[in-house]
């Protein structure tokens, strides 16, 4: 095979379309990977609609890679063809920054995002560096494993580095991409779960994914309602409204934290006066490095974690972005290949 299919944009806020492009070489350090399924990140429009510096048109985006190895570059140890590997947000980091010269890759101030920095798996095969890979366990298909390079290993890694220890209540804002599968890490880690979403409708598969509370965020003072249940260790914000995790600060316990992960341009409306009583936090939480999303694709497999996908084929690319701008995914859209 000499050629491959994708599914591009030629132009920013275009429509995908299928195009052949020559089949990539992997160079010095890199690996040619064979995509069998990628998710589609809401971030994915932030970069189609030239949100974010340098991106490059036409653009083939997508950074929730799960495939195959099946050509290595020059220089490429420990990595061989066949090897089911996952490339997350995290594709690579320079090594020379500050952030990269502490350990702190995922900090990279050159950080280079699939889809972003280059062509991502919204196609039928891409290139990768070394560095991103993450290997994939047997338990999990690729339709699995895919959602985890970014929505799995934000939410996981989000939680496993808060304040929070099993016992402790944790709320999960937002039933979405990250919400569905914050409950069930959150649940999996030994904490009392809260999840809140808008809708009493919502309560069922809060339970259903492991949650012992719900909040209905249009029905009661989320505040109110988690002060009553004992205040909050940590509220994961996955929901992309600021005003809706700006509602949940006064919920915390003392010392506790608001974890933000949904990415969205609004200011956050909390006063000094509400993080000094109590001695309360916000602070931002980026995804993970590639060995993050190893760890969490493992403990994925072993606690019975899964995300909750649509597949759609690699052609359909333009209705299932859509359908996931639209809010109606049922938790994440995964494009497919069939290989």
């Amino acid at each position: 095979m000499t050629s491959m299919r994708v599914a591009q944009v030629s132009s920013p806020g275009g429509k995908f379309e299928i195009v052949e492009r020559e089949l990539p070489q992997p160079g010095p350090g890199h690996v040619r990977i064979t995509v069998e399924a990628c998710g589609v990140c809401h971030t994915d429009a932030a970069f189609v609609h030239n949100a974010f510096p340098g991106v490059g048109f036409p653009l083939v985006t997508g950074h929730e890679v799960a495939g195959r190895i099946d050509a290595l570059g020059e220089g490429v140890t420990g990595w061989q063809a066949g090897d089911r590997v996952a490339v997350g947000w995290f594709g690579g980091h320079c090594g020379h920054c500050r952030p990269c010269r502490e350990g702190d890759f995922i900090d990279c101030a050159n950080l280079q995002v699939p889809g972003w920095a280059y062509p991502g798996g919204y196609a039928e095969a891409m290139v990768a560096p070394v560095s991103a890979l993450a290997r994939i366990p047997d338990e999990l298909s690729a339709a699995e494993a895919a959602p985890l390079g970014c929505a799995g290993v934000t939410t996981f890694n989000a939680l496993r580095h808060s304040a929070a220890r099993p016992g402790d209540l944790v709320a999960v804002l937002g039933l979405g991409g990250l919400g569905h599968l914050g409950v069930q890490y959150a649940t999996a880690l030994g904490l009392d779960t809260v999840a809140i979403a808008r809708g009493a409708d919502k309560k069922d598969l809060a339970h259903k994914l492991g949650a012992r509370h719900y909040i209905d965020s249009t029905a009661t003072d989320v505040a109110e309602a988690l002060q009553a249940l004992g205040g909050a260790k940590v509220v994961l914000a996955t929901a992309a409204n600021s005003a809706a995790m700006s509602a949940t600060v006064d919920g915390l316990a003392h010392r506790g934290e608001l974890v933000v992960l949904g990415a969205v341009p609004e200011p956050l409306a909390i006063s000094p006066l509400q993080l000094i009583m109590g001695s309360r936090t916000v602070h931002g939480h980026p995804s993970g490095t590639a060995q993050d999303v190893e760890e969490t694709m493992a403990f994925t497999a072993l606690s019975g974690v899964r995300p909750m996908i649509e597949t759609m084929p690699l052609e359909e690319t333009g209705a299932a972005f859509e359908r996931m701008l639209s809010g109606d995914a049922r938790f994440r859209m995964v494009l497919t290949t069939g290989k």
